[in-house]
């Protein structure tokens, strides 16, 4: 036996389910989805001209001259598809060290990060504009950027082999949130290829902004 079902029944049913369907997707003002690398963008862009304290929370030996260095992130420059954040570090019983931004714009699929190291003349560094684009869609507070083939080959160029399976990760929490962090994260893994394990993580509490620092390096007229 057939069962009829009159289609104005049908349509209501239908109705809920297109409705629950849509509560999986965000869309911004032109009703075009929002992905999570837009989102995530909109996070970063809400911090645009503030600056925060943070520490290194890792523990690598490599980096044990920045054990207990200050270290201050300032969300610098902001546009519709670019934003620059200058990261500053005074180790102990040192100077600070203004010549490292990284840099993140729009691509057509996703976003891009890049490290923009100066000298102190402003002149960049022979390892420069290294970086690479989200492979996986992330979240709106975590996008990760494995390296891409122009940064491999500048690494291999400057004998630096380990950092050809570098991938860094970034997360921020939108303005105003409870506990927000930034979080900055470069890690190779023997699995991933790595001769050896690496893992830098600096962690910015939101909690404890600061006054904006001096331009960094190379962008004191701008």
């Amino acid at each position: 036996m057939t069962l009829y079902v009159p289609r104005i029944a049908i349509l209501p049913a239908l109705a809920v389910i297109l409705l629950a369907g849509c509560e999986h997707a965000s869309s911004g003002p032109s009703g075009v989805a929002e992905t999570p690398q837009d989102a995530f963008f909109a996070n970063l862009a809400s911090h645009c001209g503030k600056a925060y304290s943070g520490a290194l929370v890792s523990n690598d030996a490599a980096d044990s001259d920045l054990a207990g260095a200050k270290m201050v992130m300032h969300v610098r420059d902001c546009s519709a598809n670019r934003i620059a954040v200058p990261f500053h570090i005074r180790p102990a019983g040192a100077e600070w060290d203004r010549s490292r931004t990284w840099v993140f714009t729009r691509t057509p699929g996703g976003l891009r990060l890049k490290h923009d190291h100066r000298h102190e003349d402003g002149e960049p560094d022979a390892v420069t504009l290294y970086g690479g684009d989200t492979a996986t869609p992330g979240s709106a507070t975590a996008q990760a950027f494995p390296v891409d083939e122009e940064s491999v080959a500048l690494f291999l160029t400057e004998g630096l082999d380990a950092s050809v399976t570098n991938v860094w990760s970034v997360e921020v929490d939108p303005a105003g949130t409870a506990g927000g962090q930034f979080a900055y994260q470069l890690r190779r893994t023997v699995e991933g290829g790595a001769p050896a394990p690496r893992l830098f993580r600096a962690e910015f509490d939101f909690e404890d902004e600061v006054s904006p620092p001096p331009a960094p390096w190379g962008f004191e007229g701008s």
